[in-house]
């Protein structure tokens, strides 16, 4: 058996460890944490960087934005115009055929001038608004109404034309906005408030012009016109509007009476002719008588 004194030693340092172990447990937390502290700092030291170059390439984005922002860019606005001749064999035809052709690619007839009097080729110009997008499709529906004898078409480019009145305009409404508030301040002599209300008048019908040219070339850009011309074909004997058999009848009509009128005529030198023809020969037939009687006297 060990002593007692021993037992009560060993007793002692156990219980001497087993204090000691729980204390070291809070230092060695509390050195954790520090750690993770650190290694937070550090990761945020190393990510703001990133989120600097990030905010700075948006900064970048948005000014690449507001430089090549739509109201900078020139609008791509086209003009398209164009013109065509075609003979046809019916007139009439050939018109419905134009509205239908019109009709059938989203367009309408704004313009139409018929030619049929007497004497006259027979023919019409039909002035055709189509969809600038439907164009083509209205320059491929003119082969099937007759002989295309000519096709000219015209493009216009507006586009810096309408980038440059929408910025007069801008520059006109900050303008007008501005003499607006001069005029709602009241302050100032009455000769400056009227020379005020008098630009107020030449901006305002500058802005209405700039508006009525922006209307223009929108209307014209979005419905193309096409000027469709259309004739019967020429005869080759005679002329046009005429048929060659009572062309013939009635020259022959105009030639009688043409002969008659000669005829008549004529009567105003026969007729005084004939009476001094009668005259003289009553004269002569009378003297031969009384000759001839006082030679029978004798």
């Amino acid at each position: 058996m060990r002593p007692i004194p021993t037992l009560l030693c060993a007793a002692a340092l156990a219980a001497t460890a087993c204090t000691a172990a729980p204390e070291k447990e809070p230092y060695a937390e509390a050195r954790d944490r520090a750690g993770f502290a650190q290694a937070a700092r550090t990761d945020v030291a190393a990510r703001a960087p990133v989120s600097m170059v990030l905010q700075q390439k948006a900064v970048a984005t948005a000014a690449e934005v507001a430089l090549f922002s739509r109201a900078s860019l020139a609008p791509s606005m086209v003009i398209r115009t164009g013109q065509a001749s075609i003979e046809v064999d019916s007139l009439e035809r050939a018109v419905a055929q134009v509205r239908l052709l019109a009709a059938r690619v989203g367009g309408y007839v704004a313009n139409t001038v018929m030619q049929t009097g007497r004497g006259d080729l027979r023919s019409a110009s039909l002035e055709v608004k189509i969809p600038a997008e439907r164009f083509d499709d209205g320059l491929n529906g003119l082969a099937p109404l007759g002989k295309l004898e000519s096709v000219n078409v015209l493009a216009e480019d507006v586009g810096e034309e309408f980038t440059d009145v929408t910025a007069r305009m801008e520059n006109s409404r900050r303008l007008e906005s501005r003499l607006i508030d001069l005029l709602a301040r009241g302050t100032g002599k009455l000769k400056d408030v009227l020379e005020v209300e008098q630009e107020l008048a030449r901006v305002r019908g500058e802005i209405e012009r700039t508006e009525g040219r922006l209307r223009y070339l929108r209307a014209h850009a979005v419905l193309s016109t096409l000027t469709i011309a259309v004739h019967e074909p020429v005869p080759v004997v005679g002329h046009a509007g005429s048929s060659v058999i009572g062309e013939a009848f009635k020259q022959a009509w105009r030639n009688f009476v043409a002969l008659v009128a000669a005829c008549i005529r004529g009567l105003g030198i026969v007729i005084p002719l004939g009476v001094l023809v009668t005259a003289a020969w009553l004269s002569v037939t009378r003297w031969r008588k009384g000759r001839s009687l006082r030679t029978a006297d004798t």
